[in-house]
């Protein structure tokens, strides 16, 4: 077979990152302007409800269901450069093509059928629970899934035997000393505090070692749906200002980049205390296509909005959060890294119960904030939506900042 001068390069994921980033930034970029041309043809404009905010009534008609620009933006490129042949990448490939069905199935009733309540809550959120039982279980027993550690490190921390799979010998450094990796099954997530960096799920069964990793699956299954469940809708409900989740989105992308690599890179791993997972330094390449195709809507979302992303971004964008999170073993650090995500339905959650608790009491409904969730009620203060979304940025940065900073706390 004849060579192909720079073939090589593509045997590296730095290089392929690279690529993608770079044609996610086209694709939704070129791409973008004719989609919106299309979806103003077909009158696909947002409905815009009264709620007295400035400025919105001037967003009324604006092209939705610009999502499908994102969703093109990470799935070709992906396609294109990442290998096809890696469980992590096609549990990806799911995950975002699961979500953005359901967002767009969600934003075509709301726009053609003329039904403001879009999809009905109860299909939206079995369609989350599958997601997230699919992603549970491919964990729990996909073969390719596993976190590899020295043999001596599994015997310390009371994984048994069974559970390895594999194993692999290394030489350490330049003595030549040969240390021997096993590849394990198990349910092993970094979080920090902790000591060795680490917990599995079934230390928090009151059961015995090997009763507990049989039954874990009671415990890991239903916190994966809740963290997609969770995650995904939150990152709907920040979707309010021009540019706020695509930004916020890009941000926390960029930072689960940098965890795929050092994740999946053995020398990275071991330098930071954390889990070495085999083949995870593929989701750079998704995590880069992602970051390109967020940085590339974000170029028609800026204020003033030439389109909005619609369920079938908002849903999308979430669920690639949190099945990334989960894949790379990061989940307990979700509520730092999405922090503006946990405080935006923190404040609907809150709003919501106090003024139905002083209803209940006082016999009239009284709100913590001037509106909910959290950016209408700075809006509602008066301070102008750039501001509000560029601030909101600029928090994201800094918690994407500690959740790394974490990776050493232990």
């Amino acid at each position: 077979m004849p060579h192909v001068p720079g073939a090589g390069l593509f045997r590296y994921i730095t290089f392929r990152a690279g690529l993608a980033a770079i044609l996610s930034l086209i694709i939704s970029m070129l791409l973008g302007g004719k989609i919106i041309e299309y979806l103003r043809k077909l009158q696909v404009g947002e409905t815009i409800r009264e709620l007295g905010l400035a400025g919105q009534v001037q967003k009324a008609g604006t092209p939705t269901m610009g999502g499908v620009i994102i969703i093109l933006g990470v799935l070709v490129p992906t396609l294109l450069v990442a290998r096809l042949d890696n469980v992590y990448i096609l549990l990806m490939i799911l995950a975002t093509t699961w979500m953005a069905i359901i967002g767009f199935i969600d934003d075509y009733i709301k726009v053609f059928k003329k039904d403001k309540k879009g999809l009905s809550g109860k299909f939206k959120v079995m369609g989350q629970i599958g997601l997230g039982l699919i992603i549970a279980l491919t964990m729990l027993w996909h073969d390719d899934i596993v976190v590899r550690m020295e043999s001596t490190t599994a015997e310390e921390i009371g994984l048994p035997a069974a559970s390895k799979v594999g194993s692999i010998t290394y030489i350490e450094g330049s003595t030549s000393h040969e240390v021997e990796k096993g590849d394990y099954k198990t349910n092993l997530t970094n979080v920090p505090f902790l000591k060795g960096n680490r917990l599995d799920y079934s230390w928090l069964l009151p059961l015995g070692s090997k009763d507990a990793q049989k039954w874990v699956w009671l415990l890991f299954v239903p916190f994966v749906i809740f963290i997609v469940t969770a995650v995904s809708n939150a990152a709907n409900l920040t979707d309010g200002l021009d540019g706020l989740a695509t930004g916020v989105s890009g941000i926390i992308g960029f930072t689960l980049g940098i965890f795929a690599y050092v994740s999946g890179n053995a020398i990275a791993a071991n330098y930071l205390g954390i889990l070495h997972l085999p083949g995870s330094g593929e989701l750079v390449i998704f995590a880069a296509a992602m970051v390109g195709a967020s940085v590339g809507f974000l170029w028609y979302n800026a204020y003033p909005a030439q389109v909005f992303m619609g369920d079938t971004g908002s849903l999308t964008l979430g669920g690639i959060i949190a099945a990334m999170a989960l894949l790379l073993r990061k989940e307990l650090l979700i509520p730092v890294l999405c922090g503006i995500f946990v405080v935006e339905n923190v404040s609907v959650v809150l709003q919501v119960a106090y003024f139905k608790y002083t209803k209940r009491i006082y016999g009239e409904g009284r709100r913590i904030l001037l509106m909910a969730p959290l950016h209408h009620h700075y809006q509602k203060k008066g301070m102008h939506e750039v501001k509000i979304v560029t601030r909101f940025w600029i928090v994201g940065i800094l918690l994407a900042a500690i959740t790394v900073i974490t990776l050493k706390i232990r």
